[in-house]
């Protein structure tokens, strides 16, 4: 992707296609957060996307790194709770890497710059019942599969996307460090983290605004499609 005009209206997609995707599983990360954390992640999200999305028409004069800039902006403004500086806060800070556009690169850095600045505002490593248990894996495949195995960004996205959701598996046999479940202890096992699969949806999404956008072969594992159990 190398036309600044197609760039923004990618990113601009996307946003439109978390936000709608954040809305319509409002109810579920609220059950998923009722029981082990405040019970307001789907409100919180649903939000701050919310009105993130709404601001698209102020947004399109804008170069995509200066969008994604004030995305966070507005996540940190709406997003209650831990969640606005985690989201927002990362998001923004981490925009400055798109200022050259977004290319396999620059989608590189900007992964791994949010990735630590989550980690740095949070404090939680992987293993800590968070979204970085999610978000880990999934940086460093995408950066392995596009640096190491010269792997289509679109492939190495979805192959990310399926690192993610093992992430999100891998949180619920284990105990919470961190955040609101930490204060569960050992009644914190058995449960999803919200986090975590909120940064799944986003990536869900990023995945299916990027097949409109890049060649490549998204085709993702069949196990990761089914991997998350779910109540409907």
């Amino acid at each position: 992707m190398s036309d600044m005009e197609t760039q923004r209206e990618a990113v601009l997609a996307a946003l439109d296609n978390v936000a709608t995707r954040l809305a319509d599983e409002k109810s579920y990360l609220t059950d998923l957060d009722s029981q082990i954390g405040d019970a307001d992640h789907g409100t919180n999200m649903e939000r701050g996307f919310g009105k993130a999305a709404e601001k698209s028409d102020e947004f399109a004069e804008m170069d995509p790194h200066e969008i994604v800039k004030n995305i966070g902006t507005t996540l940190i403004s709406n997003v209650g709770g831990a969640s606005g500086p985690l989201y927002g806060g990362s998001i923004m800070f981490s925009s400055q890497e798109l200022e050259g556009g977004i290319t396999a690169e620059t989608s590189v850095a900007f992964a791994e710059t949010y990735l630590e600045k989550v980690k740095d505002r949070g404090g939680a490593q992987v293993g800590s019942k968070t979204m970085v248990d999610a978000l880990t894996p999934a940086v460093h495949t995408y950066k392995k599969s596009i640096e190491q195995d010269d792997l289509p960004p679109l492939t190495a996205l979805a192959k990310a996307v399926d690192a993610a959701e093992r992430g999100v598996e891998f949180t619920v046999p284990i105990k919470a460090l961190k955040g609101r479940a930490s204060f569960l202890d050992w009644r914190s096992v058995g449960h999803q983290d919200p986090g975590a699969t909120s940064t799944l949806f986003i990536m869900e999404e990023l995945l299916k605004t990027a097949e409109e956008y890049l060649e490549g072969d998204a085709e993702r594992d069949a196990h990761a499609e089914t991997a998350v159990e779910r109540d409907q």
